[in-house]
């Protein structure tokens, strides 16, 4: 008799589990965003400057070029969101140690303050699903995101990925996306509040 639980089910395949699927991405991506959308019209910002915040506030003192690798974006659409970041206090900007020329990023009290408005819903929101879902699911959803993104960007998640219990998982350093120290610049563990990575601020 075969093992039911190792026989891959072939209905989630069909169309309409797959469109099912392209829909909740759409529906959560929404109710993900709204609060902070919300809090960013305030300040006349989208959700370009949300992304900016956030990955700066993860990593500080990372260069442009890495802001660049990790947003894909333009580096005049970069350009444009940075210098009003920077013009408003949120962000501030110093030369490299041993390259001058490098522009290294950091968030100001001021922007570390934004940061932790707009990550703190995110989290809460992530932690009740998280929570409703159990810790089996939470992997599963991982995995699908995992192969949702290019293969390049797995690799900063998928050597800290946490064991389920019983399991033995690896240890040591941070995804290369995230800060190890947590810092006092938005150090926390929330995903990233962009959705694609593309956009360039439209709402």
């Amino acid at each position: 008799m075969p093992d039911l639980k190792s026989t891959p089910n072939p209905l989630f395949l069909r169309d309409d589990e797959l469109r099912q699927g392209i829909e909740l991405l759409f529906f959560g991506y929404r109710d993900f965003t709204a609060r902070a959308d919300q809090t960013l019209a305030a300040y006349n910002f989208g959700r370009a400057h949300h992304r900016v915040i956030y990955f700066v506030g993860r990593n500080p003192g990372m260069t442009v070029s890495d802001l660049l690798d990790i947003l894909k974006i333009t580096k005049q659409s970069l350009s444009r969101v940075l210098s009003q970041l920077v013009r408003e206090g949120f962000i501030v900007q110093r030369p490299g140690t041993t390259d001058r020329r490098q522009r290294l990023l950091s968030l100001t009290d001021k922007g570390a303050e934004l940061e932790r408005r707009l990550t703190e819903d995110q989290r809460a929101l992530v932690a009740r699903a998280y929570k409703a879902a159990g810790a089996e699911a939470v992997e599963g959803f991982k995995k699908v995101l995992l192969g949702l993104i290019n293969e390049e960007d797995c690799t900063r998640f998928r050597a800290t990925s946490p064991a389920l219990p019983g399991q033995s998982g690896p240890s040591g350093s941070t995804p290369s996306g995230s800060s190890s120290g947590g810092g006092n610049q938005g150090g926390n563990s929330g995903g990233n509040p962009g959705g694609n990575p593309g956009g360039t601020g439209s709402r």
